[in-house]
């Protein structure tokens, strides 16, 4: 990595922080034109179409959000006072422009087809830190109220619906990070402790990024047609499985929270729909799952394979299986 991208990189967390610590919405607004700014550099330092197609599309939607939002913003001069004194349409207004930074439907589209246009390690911050300081002004913004339920459903049915017939690995894990962003929106109306839901899949997504990108994987197919070892095998279905929530994996506890949160609030019926279309996402992990269960492993031998990655293998068991470490999170 050269000085150039260094610098990049510094400063879209420089300016996640501003978003995040700024007290009124014109901070937060100058947040995040930094933070587009300062990714559009990543996505472009291959000279291919794909990556010009994706650059377009990024900076084109993200200045639609930017736009809706500073106009919503100036609309209400009592903005500038405190954030408490917004009217609700101007709070829904605020939230369209977010929502269409963060990808949750039905501002969705151009997430997935953005994804299917980088590299794994473009997809890795996309999913991850470029979603930390949308959800952090949405938790100024979010209530329990009709349009945000309405959201919440729609990210879960189309995040979940939307993956089915894909082939693109990339596009399915861009609808699974739609599924997600309507659990953590669910999270984030009922209880302050949204952030846990957000970092334990911000660990989930770094791995599996890293391992498609250590195996060059890019297609269904491609999983196919490559020979892993029995520990990578292992990893491998560990980590879809935690993804999907399944309980003996890390991945269920930020569900479980979630769950544990509606049962409280009685939100029977919401749950039901949320676990519904989490069944959904799993069914598709299952379709990428499936070539490596009923193919035998080329390699069957522990001791033997001497893997140049295997102490990346040791951690992704490792912290796959410590439900009842991370479980004290839920605690506190």
């Amino acid at each position: 990595m050269n000085m150039t991208k260094l610098f990049f990189l510094f400063i879209m967390m420089l300016s996640t922080m501003i978003t995040i610590s700024s007290m009124n919405w014109l901070g937060m607004w100058v947040g995040l034109e930094i933070n587009l700014m300062t990714y559009i550099p990543f996505i472009s330092k291959s000279k291919n179409k794909a990556s010009s197609k994706a650059m377009m599309i990024y900076f084109l939607t993200q200045s639609i959000g930017s736009i809706l939002m500073l106009f919503s913003i100036l609309m209400n001069f009592m903005l500038y006072m405190s954030p408490l004194y917004i009217e609700n349409l101007i709070t829904m207004m605020v939230m369209v422009s977010v929502l269409i930074k963060l990808g949750a439907a039905p501002f969705h589209l151009w997430l997935p087809e953005m994804m299917s246009n980088l590299n794994w390690t473009e997809c890795m911050i996309l999913m991850t830190w470029q979603k930390l300081a949308p959800l952090t002004i949405l938790n100024n913004l979010i209530s329990n109220n009709l349009f945000t339920y309405l959201v919440i459903i729609l990210s879960a049915t189309f995040g979940a619906v939307g993956g089915l017939n894909q082939a693109s690995l990339r596009k399915i894990l861009g609808y699974s990070s739609i599924n997600h962003v309507s659990w953590m929106m669910m999270f984030m109306s009922m209880s302050l402790m949204w952030y846990k839901y957000l970092l334990i899949y911000w660990i989930l997504v770094v791995m599996i990024c890293l391992f498609f990108n250590s195996k060059n994987s890019f297609f269904i197919n491609q999983i196919n047609s490559m020979s892993y070892s029995l520990m990578e095998k292992y990893m491998y279905l560990m980590l879809m499985l935690s993804l999907g929530g399944l309980p003996p994996f890390l991945g269920f506890l930020p569900k479980w929270m979630v769950i544990q949160s509606m049962i409280q609030s009685n939100l029977y019926l919401l749950m039901l729909l949320l676990l519904l279309m989490s069944l959904i996402t799993l069914f598709y992990y299952m379709r990428l799952m499936s070539p490596l269960i009923l193919n035998y492993s080329m390699i069957n031998k522990w001791n033997n394979y001497d893997s140049p990655n295997k102490w990346f293998l040791y951690m992704i068991f490792f912290i796959n299986m410590s439900l009842p470490l991370f479980s004290v999170l839920s605690i506190f």
